[in-house]
């Protein structure tokens, strides 16, 4: 029994160096200064605890995290947007290199309740910037890197993504389901460690609880 012990507690020990765990507190990154806000405004979101919100403006927008790095692992966040057609695009980018070149996964919530098949193909994304936006994606490739979320969350409620990174592929999953909501080749090798919180044209978003899993 003993020895069971000891074996687990080694086993435990190598999990957690082969997976480096860091939980950040995004209320607590922001108010230390650790967030760098490109064409949107951070701010703590109201009195829920440890969120923050990022506002609406024209164009993309990042937030990204200093003294925090992540190239390939898993990245755990729970995210609120809003079902507001055209107006709510809100996700996670990775492997930013400047402010407009990265990759980033990102979700339409207004489309988790579209009935149209068309919307509903276009529920979670993956994109590579500047050169690889949503729209020649799905000119060039159509479906390829945008899915249907079946099962899909509440538009107007938080629901927790988790993003896996390897070093060419990226899998998707939403709330506690088993099954990837979408799964692509990845369209640039990784070059930055830098990450941080993202939304699109027109768009604000809330965000908490994110945990970054590193390889």
């Amino acid at each position: 029994m003993k020895k069971e012990k000891i074996l687990l507690a080694i086993m435990a020990l190598l999990v957690v160096e082969a997976y480096g765990q860091q939980e950040l507190n995004l209320a607590n990154t922001l108010t230390n200064g650790k967030i760098t806000a490109v064409n949107r405004a951070v701010s703590l979101y109201g009195a829920i605890e440890h969120a923050v919100e990022m506002d609406a403006r024209d164009g993309d927008g990042l937030a990204i995290f200093e003294d925090t790095e992540f190239g390939t692992g898993t990245i755990e966040v729970e995210l609120l947007g809003e079902n507001n057609p055209g107006k709510s695009f809100i996700g996670i980018a990775f492997n930013i290199e400047n402010d407009s070149t990265y990759e980033a996964i990102y979700f339409r919530p207004f489309n988790f309740v579209a009935e149209e098949q068309i919307r509903k193909d276009h529920m979670v994304q993956y994109i590579f910037h500047p050169e690889f936006t949503w729209r020649k994606l799905r000119a060039q490739r159509t479906g390829e890197f945008e899915n249907e979320i079946t099962q899909a969350p509440n538009p107007d409620d938080w629901f927790k993504a988790r993003i896996k990174v390897d070093d060419e592929k990226v899998t998707v999953y939403v709330k506690h389901l088993s099954e990837p909501v979408l799964t692509v080749h990845r369209l640039n090798a990784t070059t930055s460690k830098k990450i941080g919180l993202w939304t699109g044209f027109g768009s604000s978003g809330r965000f908490r609880n994110l945990i970054l899993k590193k390889k």
